[in-house]
């Protein structure tokens, strides 16, 4: 299965006719935050796949284009605090970065604590029928200490740290860390997850079993 994911840029090249083809290979999209919502629709109308989305936060809370007012992109499914099974991937995703100023789609630490142990019951459940909890986590942030920043604006969230840890995901992908140097890691491995900024746009094939190894890898401290 192969996916394009996507955040914090809007891309002349994909936000174009030539889309359609460049990217007919994917099987679906997942957009990681700080997208306008009219860039999502025209994934879903010129892509022709399903497309999946976390709110990052800057997004609108009402967005106004083609006359009419979007409360999120029409055609495509919001993971916020679901889980879902789309042709056997299991997926799973929160909006958001970490609280840093008054404003919609940025939680206290604590906050979203709260909304990771709402979905735990689900994740124990998905392992009782599949045998696993989670394929692919999507977030805006990144995970504490994994690839996030010092800055109060761009720390990560540490529940996602412990979701990571104890339901194992393959995949999570985040946005929200913007890449201006090469310097800035992308790819993670932590314990059984590889951890991938989708900063701009990634294309990746997703591999259940065994996990591939990424091209840069680091360990942070447990």
């Amino acid at each position: 299965m192969k996916l394009l994911s996507l955040s914090d840029q809007v891309l002349e090249f994909i936000y174009s006719p030539s889309v359609r083809n460049r990217f007919a290979d994917v099987d679906l999209v997942l957009g990681c935050g700080d997208l306008p919502y009219f860039y999502l629709e025209y994934l879903v109308d010129q892509v022709g796949k399903p497309v999946f989305y976390v709110r990052g936060n800057h997004a609108a809370t009402v967005e106004y284009s083609q006359g009419a007012e979007r409360r999120g992109p029409w055609g495509a499914v919001d993971l916020h605090r679901r889980t879902v099974n789309h042709q056997g991937l299991l997926m799973a995703g929160f909006e958001g970065s970490v609280r840093y100023r008054q404003g919609p789609f940025m939680y206290t630490q604590s906050e979203m604590w709260g909304m990771v142990l709402n979905m735990a019951p689900r994740l124990v459940a998905n392992r009782l029928r599949y045998g696993r909890s989670l394929d692919l986590l999507a977030t805006h942030a990144p995970p504490w200490g994994i690839q996030d920043q010092d800055d109060p604006a761009h720390q990560g969230f540490k529940a996602f740290r412990w979701l990571l840890n104890v339901f194992k995901p393959r995949y999570h992908f985040h946005g929200h860390i913007h890449v201006y140097s090469k310097e800035t890691p992308v790819l993670t491995r932590f314990r059984d997850t590889l951890v991938i900024n989708t900063y701009g746009y990634r294309e990746t094939n997703l591999h259940l079993h065994p996990l591939p190894r990424p091209s840069r890898e680091t360990h942070p401290a447990v």
